[in-house]
């Protein structure tokens, strides 16, 4: 016959603990003996039980401290422990639920009480495990499936920031170079990976407002006129009209709005200042300076890394972040990260 259940009885009066054993046993259960706090304690690791039934009064080491140690052990913290005892004083039985036990039976007992008790918190504990391990499994299936909605997120985000690239190529790639650098700064600064992920998506879209902006100004080689400027300037905001219906798990849209805001208000579209920027914004705009100073415009030739860290280092707590400035310092001049192409 296949056991009910495997239980731990401790009860350092050996004629207590034999009929406890021989009524568990008729019932059915596989029953396991100790005499002592200690002994029961290393059964109990050594082999966790499915219960256990333990004594209050016993030397040396009492059944509180027992069912304490069990509950603080990882291997039978989950372990249901009934005190089966003579103590029948309303702290005592207190004192034993507070230290971790899930019933409290008094001796001298009924032998369908007992069984009954062992039956209900077995059941329970079952119930308990069946319903982690079915939580578990649908967590890994949700888990599998918010990867791939992430995924097509991403790839959606991408054609977005490539219909941008497409009508000009002068600054093609350079929306996936600022994320780069974004997120290696955010991984720098120790973001969690759930805001460096909005960081990394707000990047690869951070200049689709320039898709409202003529194609004959975005790769004009000489200097724009003010008008031609001011029309520029317009994309975060035009950014912002496209994103803000989409329902991102991040401010994508609040952020790509705010990427040419700067920390003395002299930026742009709201002239936003310190403690205004959203941090993610910040992290953006360092890099979106960096990357445009590094690389080749229709108006002039790449500038080089230096000339582009010398620029947030000038500007660093005017206009930028100082911990952003300090964090994309460290990765280029200590690290030696550049971007890929």
């Amino acid at each position: 016959m296949i056991p009910k259940g495997h239980i731990l009885a401790v009860d350092d009066t050996p004629a207590s603990l034999k009929l406890l054993t021989d009524i568990l046993k008729e019932a059915g259960y596989q029953v396991r003996s100790a005499i002592n706090g200690q002994i029961a304690l290393n059964a109990a690791i050594r082999n966790p039980p499915d219960l256990v039934l333990l004594d209050v009064r016993m030397p040396d080491m009492d059944g509180y401290d027992v069912c304490r140690q069990l509950k603080a052990h990882v291997e039978t913290r989950d372990v249901p422990i009934i005190f089966v005892s003579a103590a029948s004083a309303t702290e005592e039985k207190v004192l034993g639920f507070e230290v971790g036990a899930v019933d409290f039976v008094t001796k001298p007992y009924q032998r369908t009480e007992l069984l009954a008790r062992v039956r209900t918190h077995l059941e329970l504990n079952r119930l308990r495990n069946s319903l982690e391990e079915l939580v578990a499994e649908r967590s890994g299936k949700l888990i599998e499936s918010e990867k791939k909605l992430r995924a097509s997120l991403l790839d959606s985000i991408s054609a977005i920031a490539s219909m941008v690239e497409m009508r000009d190529p002068y600054t093609a790639g350079h929306q996936c170079r600022v994320a780069q650098i974004a997120v290696a700064i955010s991984k720098e600064m120790h973001l969690s990976e759930n805001q460096i992920e909005g960081i990394h998506l707000a990047s690869i879209v951070h200049d689709v407002g320039k898709i409202r902006i003529p194609a004959e100004i975005l790769s004009k080689p000489g200097r724009l006129t003010v008008n031609e400027y001011n029309l520029i300037k317009e994309h975060p905001q035009t950014g912002y009209d496209i994103l803000k219906s989409i329902d991102f798990p991040w401010p994508i849209a609040e952020i790509d709005l705010q990427h040419h805001e700067r920390l003395d208000g002299s930026g742009y579209p709201k002239k936003l200042k310190k403690g205004e920027i959203l941090l993610e914004a910040q992290i953006i705009a360092v890099a979106d300076v960096v990357e445009s100073m590094m690389s080749h415009r229709p108006y002039r030739p790449g500038l080089g890394i230096d000339a582009a860290l010398e620029e947030i280092s000038l500007k660093r707590g005017i206009c930028f972040e100082p911990d952003v400035v300090d964090a994309c310092l460290r990765l280029f001049q200590e690290q030696g990260f550049r971007p890929s192409e």
